[in-house]
């Protein structure tokens, strides 16, 4: 299928969903621009694994070929940290905005992305890193981010 899609599609090719570091490799062998590390909300299934839970086998599996995105369970600040610590290139932060325009239209959402920014900022200056970069250099669990 992502063979099919690729030869019809010659723009940037994101691939949503992956979950398992065999899906990422093969993704990537077949093309695609950057994988989205998603388990849906937990919609889809309860018992789908923690997105952050599977993202470090699927950096490794990626080998920096191509971006590796972040999606689900990104709340606060703390949350986008540990995602590039732990080798995403960036997060998406779908609900903070939404709620954010929920309750204040444009100007909630600008807010919900202040809160956010701030506390990155926050986690950032706790963890003595002057940027958000050198979060890859710290050692994260059983994989030290390069």
């Amino acid at each position: 299928m992502i063979d099919r899609i690729r030869a019809n599609w010659p723009d940037k090719f994101l691939v949503k969903g992956i979950l398992s570091a065999a899906d990422a490799r093969d993704a990537v062998d077949h093309g695609v621009d950057g994988v989205v590390v998603s388990n849906h909300g937990g919609r889809q299934i309860d018992a789908a694994p923690a997105t952050l839970h599977a993202l470090p086998a699927i950096v490794d599996a990626v080998a920096r070929r191509v971006p590796v995105i972040l999606d689900g369970s990104v709340r606060c600040g703390i949350d986008i940290a540990k995602a590039i610590a732990l080798g995403a290139d960036f997060t998406l932060i779908g609900r903070a905005p939404l709620y954010g325009a929920g309750a204040d239209g444009a100007a909630g959402v600008a807010h919900a992305l202040d809160i956010l920014q701030g506390e990155l900022g926050t986690a950032l200056g706790q963890l003595g890193c002057p940027n958000i970069a050198d979060l890859r250099n710290l050692e994260c669990g059983q994989r030290k981010a390069s």
